[in-house]
């Protein structure tokens, strides 16, 4: 007997195949993503490497200024130092200057002529005299400009001055000690 279905039955369709093309667009994709993906983690290793880098380079140039201005203040104190080693290695050598000037002084004047006053400034002096001659007066002169220790001795005034029973002659006289 023959049976007839009058009911619609659902056929199933042959599913086509998955074209080639639709395939390799998928696996190209999912491996430029993979490339994508590996190389966004390589750069952002390397960048956060290289960041870390400067951060410790930042910390080495801040460190190094410090060591730079602890130098520099070391190098001013010890210019500082220098300075008043210096001062003070002038001030021992210049001490003995003066009783060298006065011992001086004192052993090139002749008999008959005495210091009534005496003023020093820097390196030259002025020296207010007294004498019985004026040939007294000539000899001290010649005698300052002989010595070692003085240098553009010169006469500046010469006076005759007349006393209770005696005539002296005061005089002024200027030089400047050799340094």
């Amino acid at each position: 007997m023959i049976k007839i279905n009058l009911l619609p039955t659902k056929k199933k369709k042959k599913q086509k195949p998955v074209s080639t093309f639709l395939i390799y667009t998928i696996l190209l994709t999912l491996v430029t993503g993979m490339v994508t993906a590996y190389l966004a983690y390589f750069y952002s290793s390397r960048l956060s490497d290289r960041e870390a880098k400067v951060r410790e380079n930042d910390l080495k140039i801040a460190e190094l200024k410090e060591k730079i201005k602890a130098v520099e203040d070391f190098e001013r104190l010890n210019r500082t130092f220098q300075q008043r080693k210096d001062i003070i290695e002038e001030l021992g050598r210049n001490k003995s200057l003066p009783v060298k000037t006065l011992d001086e002084i004192s052993a090139q004047l002749p008999v008959g002529v005495w210091l009534t006053a005496m003023e020093a400034k820097g390196s030259e002096i002025k020296l207010s005299c007294t004498a019985f001659s004026n040939t007294d007066v000539v000899n001290y002169v010649n005698n300052l400009k002989n010595s070692k220790l003085f240098t553009d001795v010169y006469l500046q005034e010469s006076i005759q001055v007349k006393t209770k029973e005696t005539s002296v002659y005061t005089f002024r006289l200027t030089f400047k000690v050799k340094s």
